[in-house]
């Protein structure tokens, strides 16, 4: 598992150490769209460890293995192999040299990401790739258990949070699901359920760090969350 170096040039002028970035928070919250703006923003590599987890997921639903099967499923990672290809919009996704990048929003994939990642082992295996894609600096990260388990020395750390109910509608918008196709409500259970195992699992549960920083984006618009992520990272610059 490996991400290719981003070729374009830092864009702050201040960046002159290499940074770490930990985001953190539920789904809907926000993470990817906050990950590619400061990476942009501050020259650093996006590392979606969602992402990845996804990729892993649609391998086990490939190979018709269950995702309970926490066994099976360690198998399965002596055979996969998954790379983030970074792009101005964003990581393309690779998964054993497939780009799977536009399969991976899917509602059957991203429950059976939440599904696999709560095995022990499987988030052992995950988070050592994530550490060594991380080791040398000048990375944001985002997911669930960075800032408390994957880099719990990183320079930044956020967490990003909102209303289940705005969550909800978000995630209802980023899939491109229509009231015909799936209700937003059944959009909104489903999340509500993949809050629960990922804050409820005996491993890496969803929460805080202690010294991160909140974010509440109930009644903040884009465009001031994005201003506050930037003041937050370049106040750590400035350290």
């Amino acid at each position: 598992m490996n991400a290719q170096s981003a070729s374009t040039p830092a864009v702050d002028g201040n960046l002159t150490r290499a940074l770490v970035v930990a985001i953190d928070g539920p789904a809907g919250a926000g993470k990817s769209t906050v990950a590619r703006h400061l990476a942009a923003c501050f020259g650093l590599l996006n590392l979606e460890t969602g992402a990845m987890y996804r990729a892993f997921a649609l391998k086990a639903q490939r190979m018709n293995v269950a995702f309970g099967d926490e066994t099976a499923l360690l198998a399965l990672t002596r055979s996969t192999e998954i790379t983030l290809v970074p792009q101005p919009e964003g990581n393309r996704v690779l998964l054993d040299g497939e780009d799977v990048t536009a399969l991976l929003r899917t509602p059957s994939v991203t429950d059976a990401a939440s599904r696999v990642s709560v095995h022990p082992r499987i988030r052992a295996w995950m988070v050592a790739r994530q550490q060594q894609l991380g080791a040398r600096g000048g990375v944001v990260m985002e997911g669930r258990d960075i800032g408390t388990v994957v880099f719990p020395q990183a320079d930044v750390k956020l967490f990003l949070d909102a209303s289940p109910e705005v969550r909800g509608q978000r995630r209802f918008e980023q899939t491109g699901d229509t009231p015909q196709s799936r209700p937003s409500e059944e959009v909104a259970r489903d999340l509500r359920d993949r809050d629960e195992r990922d804050r409820s699992r005996a491993v890496s549960p969803l929460r805080p760090a202690d010294d991160a920083i909140l974010l509440d984006s109930t009644h903040l618009t884009l465009t001031q969350v994005l201003e506050q992520a930037e003041a937050v990272v370049r106040a750590a610059l400035q350290r």
